[in-house]
């Protein structure tokens, strides 16, 4: 049973996923008539123009996407996955209209924010990047551009970003011809931000910082950092392409906090040393977040 739960764990998120992206659609992005990219955003027009249901024609435009996912990116996982996402992300777009408190609810928050497309975007995008997270932790996709994004990286080499601009983009520029070009820039807005959201969620928000440290004093700074700071301290071989010397280049992860005390610790031990600081999405391992497979 116990190798089964992570898959269990994983449709759980995926169905999660799917709830929170249709309550963000329902809310937030049709009220304010802000397309939402890739087949969510077509079937907003389509629903504008005929008046079928947005869930369905998201299923339907899903369809020869998941065919070309299949045939290109393969493999049963892929394909359980995002089946899963499209189907329950299709099922909650229409069927929460068939929930009177759902609806009552919505009624409520769409008289507040109505004429407000800025709040309206900014709230989209918050919910609807935690949902886009959710399903990327459990290593599916939400189907639609994101399969399309796929398959234009493994075919043509373009990168994962840079395929999601183009789709979306492409999706949201042809919404601005309907809904205005005040809705297409709030709708790029949106878009950038529910990415944030997305990888915050995805990555935790743990950002921390990476120090490399040339010094003529190795041994006093990593003394210092290990027993003072209580971190780690990695001694890599450095050769100066100038001077031809080698020297030891002192490796450390730390927080954000204690940057301020390895600078000062660092120009105490050796005022002529030199330092650069990089920063890291996510630490994994001792002295920071325990390392799991998600």
């Amino acid at each position: 049973m116990k190798k089964y739960l992570p898959s269990i764990w994983d449709y759980l998120l995926i169905v999660a996923s799917s709830l929170i992206q249709a309550i963000s659609l329902r809310l937030f992005f049709i009220p304010a008539n802000l397309a939402s990219g890739g087949v969510s955003g077509i079937s907003q027009l389509i629903n504008h123009f005929t008046g079928w249901p947005i869930g369905l024609m998201v299923f339907i435009g899903n369809v020869p996407l998941f065919l070309l996912g299949w045939r290109f990116l393969g493999g049963f996982k892929f394909a359980m996955r995002t089946a899963v996402a499209i189907v329950t992300y299709s099922l909650f777009t229409d069927l929460l209209l068939k929930i009177p408190a759902f609806v009552d609810y919505s009624q409520v928050l769409i008289n507040d924010l109505r004429g407000d497309v800025f709040l309206n975007s900014l709230y989209g995008a918050i919910v609807s990047g935690v949902g886009y997270g959710l399903v990327y932790r459990a290593r599916g996709t939400s189907g639609g551009s994101d399969i399309l994004a796929r398959i234009l990286n493994n075919w043509r080499g373009i990168s994962m970003t840079q395929s999601y601009l183009m789709v979306d983009t492409a999706v949201i520029l042809s919404a601005g011809f309907v809904f205005g070009w005040k809705a297409a820039l709030y709708a790029m807005i949106a878009l950038y931000i529910s990415g944030l959201v997305a990888e915050t969620v995805l990555e935790g928000g743990g950002t921390v910082r990476t120090a490399m440290i040339v010094t003529a004093n190795p041994e006093e700074v990593s003394r210092y950092v290990i027993d003072e700071m209580e971190r780690g301290v990695t001694w890599l071989e450095g050769r100066g392409a100038y001077t031809g010397s080698s020297r030891p280049v002192l490796y450390c992860v730390v927080s954000r906090a204690e940057v301020a005390t390895l600078k000062a610790v660092v120009h105490e031990k050796d005022p002529e040393a030199f330092m650069v600081i990089g920063v890291a999405h996510e630490a994994l391992g001792e002295g920071f977040k325990p390392l799991k497979d998600r």
